[in-house]
Order: structure tokens, then sequence, then C-alpha cells
């Protein structure tokens, strides 16, 4: 009888059933697994506090002392890491200044999307973002903090040309976001986003790049002057594009 009650479970239809149910339920992790998961997670959590404590660092030293390419030496020091720390982040100082610059991108950026916030319409956004890159020349602080990057612009570009330009196109989406919404509300019918962004970027970059280079400081009149040309152009080349 025993025999025969095995026999027909055995045969029962719902046998496949239950074995298609536990090859369809999902594997869940191991408890080795969880825990090495964990372990990971610290692990991540510590390496990139000590890749930022580096970049803060050498932030820092390029601020004090108005040069771009402070010594290994004083950077590890100032973050209270070592070498073996900073060259498991980094393969040179180099790589470690893209990082650097890619800071300080981000802190323009937000800068720049405060002001734009501020401003009633799509044409004023833009206005906002010309005055904000400007103003990194006019501003005493803004120019100390910024000319020993536009100044080594070109040369850490030479080396990660990928990564300065990712770095970069972040600044020129916020303007080419603006000249875009101006077309679509009629402020600027005739605009081309992508063209008219990437010359407002260099028009921009190229101004600030040669006042940072000069001994004396910017004048506010200097820069108005660029901004009411950079404007008109934009609004005559629309005009001249929508026309054709």
């Amino acid at each position: 009888m025993q025999n025969a009650i095995l026999k027909w479970k055995n045969s029962s239809p719902r046998a496949p059933l239950v074995a298609s149910a536990l090859r369809a339920a999902p594997q869940q992790p191991r408890a080795v697994e969880r825990a090495v998961e964990r372990s990971l997670q610290r692990q991540r959590a510590a390496y990139a506090a000590e890749a930022e404590k580096l970049v803060q660092a050498a932030l820092a030293l390029i601020r004090e002392r108005g040069e771009l390419e402070p010594p290994v030496a004083a950077i590890v020091k100032r973050a209270r890491l070592s070498n073996q720390a900073f060259y498991r982040h980094f393969r040179g100082k180099h790589e470690l200044l893209v990082a650097v610059l890619d800071h300080g991108i981000a802190l323009l950026e937000d800068y720049l999307r405060a002001r734009m916030a501020a401003a009633p319409s799509a044409s004023e956004r833009v206005r906002a973002w010309l005055r904000g890159m400007l103003e990194q020349a006019l501003n005493s602080r803004g120019a100390e903090a910024t000319r020993p990057f536009a100044l080594a612009r070109s040369q850490l570009a030479r080396h990660y040309p990928e990564e300065v330009a990712a770095s970069e196109q972040r600044l020129a989406a916020l303007v080419r976001e603006a000249i875009a919404e101006a077309k679509r509300s009629g402020e600027l019918p005739g605009a081309d986003p992508d063209a008219d962004a990437e010359a407002l970027y260099h028009l921009a970059m190229g101004w600030l790049e040669t006042r940072l280079l000069e001994d004396d400081p910017a004048e506010r009149a200097q820069a108005k002057r660029l901004e009411a040309f950079a404007l008109a152009g934009l609004r005559t080349s629309g005009a001249e594009r929508s026309s054709r």
C-alpha cells in the first residue's frame, strides 16, 4: 500500500508544477555573498573618501599657490594620506588634476544654474549664463580660483581630451538648453542651439583666458561690451536664419 501511495505521488501532475516553480524562483544571495558585498561597499566608501581628500587637498594648494601643479608630496601631506593611497586612485598628477578640474567645473555649473534659475525668461537665462561665465574674471576671488584651470585647460586636454571635453560640455549644455527653450518660445526663433551654444562657450572662455593672463583685473565695462556683442550677434544670426 505504501509503495502504491509513493508511486501515485510521483506520478501526480502537481510534481512537475512544483519543480517548475522551484526552478523559476529567483536565487537569493547566500549569506557569504551578502557579507562580501557589505565588505566591498565599505571598501568603496573608504576609497571614495580617500580620493575626495586628495582632490580637496590639491584644490586647496592650487588656490593658495596660484599654480596648477603642486607636488604630489605636498598633496598627500595636506590630505594626511600616503603615496600608496595616492597611486591607488590616480596613475599620476595629471590624472588627479583632471578630477580637480571636474570638481571645479561642477561648482561653476551649480553657480551658473542658480543664476539662470532666477532669470524671468529663456533669453534672460542665456544672458545670466554669459554674465556668470564672465564674472569668473571680474570677481577677484573667482579670478584667483579660476586662473590656474583656465590657463592649464589646454595642457590637460592634450593628455586627457575626452575627460576635459566631457567636463566642459556640462557648461555648454546649460546655455544650449536655454537657447533651445528661447527658440521654442519664439524669443529666438531662428536660433541654432548647438552651434550658438558652442560659439558662446568659446567666446566666453577665450575672453576669460585672455583677461586672466593679464596682471590688471578685468574691467566690468569690457564684460558688458562683450555681453552686448554676443547677444546682438545671437539675435541677428537667428533672424537671418529664420528669414532664409
